[in-house]
């Protein structure tokens, strides 16, 4: 099967079936709440810059599709939205445009139709391996982009019936191309990043670093799918069996700010809310990508209004904890309940500096 058929095939199976992992980690966090908000909700600035751009709001549409002529008008219709709302977006995988040249333009089609903001390319990690650190320049030109995202999905590749389990000699090829011209992101792909593998990632000279954990879309389990239509029955109960392996998205922003990086929340950020508790918890940008798939398949409005939502009720989150801008969010009070404050604790994290600690210094 090539690469192109595999995206669509992804695409298919995440809008015909239920691929989110069963957790909600993010129910575990709870915002404390400011009776007296002594601010003006009209004056609130939900502004922040990302990549040398601002953006109206602290959110990227997180990387998923391309490589295909069929999803070529799902990527107009994000990046259209992208624009118009003034968030950032982040295209799929385009090791598919590096082996069919006809394709490139299911990607770069993106840049026209959001000049203004932030656009992240992608390539996997095993990719980037294969090909050389050289290979970024080429992915950037080919979206005019500010960043390109190298995404590591082994738990994915584990599963998939042509997955590449090659994972040696990862960590040099992200250290050659952190050397490189183009500015990088390392990105998980739904199994999060511990603090020993971020802390290796900084030391390799990566800054920025997209958690992906568990919480949303298992990639295990669009596998798991798709390995049951090609009738690898052992291969779809290991899916199964994984579908929710990984760390969870809260516990991974954590870990890898501890290891010295500028974090990216993806992973089960199903709101305005949630992209709200990821700030406070010390990331700087919020992903989100399932949830944009379907409005994707309508039209550019759609996806709007989806945006839209998200940034109401992250406005709404600032009010009613006396924030006037993401500065003031990201070190809003909040406490860690359930099953999060106990990972982190076995790990090693004391969760009452989120709450307390930050109540008194107020």
């Amino acid at each position: 099967m090539t690469t192109s058929s595999r995206k669509l095939d992804h695409i298919r199976i995440s809008l015909e079936k239920p691929v989110e992992a069963q957790a909600r980690p993010f129910e575990d966090l709870v915002l404390v709440h400011k009776a007296l908000p002594e601010i003006d909700e009209a004056s609130i600035d939900t502004s922040c810059h990302f990549l040398g751009i601002r953006l109206k709001a602290p959110l990227i549409i997180s990387a998923m599709t391309g490589g295909h002529p069929e999803v070529k008008e799902i990527n107009i219709r994000l990046a259209e939205a992208a624009q118009e709302v003034g968030v950032a977006l982040g295209v799929g995988s385009q090791r598919a445009a590096l082996e069919d040249k006809r394709l490139e333009d299911t990607f770069s089609a993106v840049r026209d139709a959001a000049p203004d903001v932030p656009v992240v390319g992608n390539i996997g990690a095993v990719q980037l391996k294969r090909y050389g650190p050289e290979i970024l320049e080429r992915l950037a030109e080919m979206i005019d982009a500010d960043a390109v995202a190298i995404h590591l999905n082994f738990l994915q590749e584990s599963i998939q019936p042509e997955g590449d389990k090659d994972a040696s000699g990862v960590l040099e090829a992200i250290r050659s191309a952190a050397n490189g011209s183009v500015p990088i992101i390392v990105k998980e792909t739904g199994a999060g990043i511990s603090q020993e593998a971020a802390s290796d990632l900084v030391k390799a000279g990566v800054k920025i670093i997209d958690v992906s954990g568990v919480g949303g879309m298992s990639w295990a389990g669009v596998e798991a799918y798709r390995a049951a239509e090609v009738g690898d029955f052992e291969l779809e109960q290991m899916g199964r069996l994984f579908w929710s392996w990984g760390i969870p998205t809260p516990v991974s922003i954590v870990e890898c700010k501890a290891a010295g990086a500028d974090v990216i929340s993806s992973g089960g950020v199903r709101s305005g809310l949630d992209v709200a508790k990821s700030l406070a918890l010390g990331g700087s940008l919020a992903g989100t990508a399932l949830p944009m798939l379907k409005p994707a398949t309508e039209d550019s409005q759609a996806v709007v209004k989806a945006l839209n939502a998200y940034i109401r009720a992250l406005r709404i989150s600032m009010f009613l904890t006396g924030c006037k801008d993401i500065p003031q969010l990201c070190g809003a009070p909040l406490v860690v309940l359930g099953r999060t404050r106990e990972w982190l604790e076995e790990r090693g994290f004391d969760t009452r500096k989120f709450s307390v600690y930050r109540e008194l210094a107020r």
